[in-house]
């Protein structure tokens, strides 16, 4: 089972480009962030033309996630639990119906800048109850994973300029320390299970020339349950998706699962 997640930054700017991507990848299961669209706006027809079952979590204009899946979903929810009044749509999760069923877990986690200030307490509580959901999760010693955009540089080697991050909510103390205590529960980052050393990025800002220069950070992960991580047979960086016409300002990071 191939998994891929993709910031794609608006499906409107991406509506070519998103296709072409999954003809050639040919992922099972997508988990999208920032399609900037309303449930009812997103063009699910394009997808289901290439044989992907359509989940949506959106918001006008901004945040929101899916789900596009080639094998049957079962359970589908909505919304991060812990926080009634949390009107941003940045979680979907839905159980892959595959060989081995395989619950998926997108995530567009909050930037959080400027710090400090409310944006940051936001992402901070954000992760707190993601957190408190992982370890729920966990206790079902069924296999699980959490990927997307974490908007969390997790150490110096994920950025080309670490310097220029410090003191930016995706990479200070406190957002790393949040970070490394969700992978404690027990989980596998499965890139990083893989792939060792710096220079390995998702993310190229489109100002000042930064994917030129190769001037990244690697800020979209997939976190994988024990019994998912059993499972995990590779996990790449789609890079090249950035070189081409009208790219997101991420690329694709997918994992292949014996599954």
């Amino acid at each position: 089972m191939k998994i891929a997640t993709f910031n794609i930054n608006g499906i409107k700017a991406r509506i070519n480009a998103l296709p072409d991507y999954l003809d050639e990848a040919q992922p099972d299961v997508v988990l999208l962030q920032e399609i900037k669209s309303v449930d009812e706006a997103f063009p699910r027809e394009i997808f289901e033309d290439r044989g992907y079952r359509v989940e949506t979590h959106g918001q006008k204009s901004f945040n929101g996630v899916a789900i596009l899946s080639k094998l049957p979903l079962e359970d589908v929810t909505r919304g991060l639990p812990g926080d009634e009044s949390d009107e941003q749509a940045r979680w979907i999760e839905a159980t892959v119906m595959g060989e081995t069923p395989i619950r998926v877990c997108g995530l567009y986690l909050p930037n959080g800048n400027p710090t400090p200030g409310p944006k940051y307490d936001y992402k901070l509580a954000w992760m707190e109850r993601m957190q408190a959901h992982a370890e729920n999760l966990l206790e079902s010693e069924e296999p699980f994973l959490m990927a997307g955009d974490y908007n969390i540089i997790p150490q110096d080697e994920d950025a080309r300029r670490p310097e220029a991050w410090q003191e930016d909510a995706l990479a200070r103390p406190e957002s790393r320390a949040a970070y490394r205590r969700l992978l404690n529960l027990g989980f596998t980052e499965a890139f990083r299970a893989r792939t060792f050393g710096p220079e390995h990025y998702s993310f190229w800002d489109y100002q000042a020339g930064a994917w030129n220069r190769d001037d990244g950070i690697r800020i979209d992960h997939f976190l994988l349950s024990p019994q998912c991580a059993d499972l995990l047979v590779d996990c790449q960086i789609d890079k090249e998706v950035r070189g081409r016409e009208k790219p997101s300002d991420h690329v694709p990071v997918w994992v292949e699962l014996a599954a």
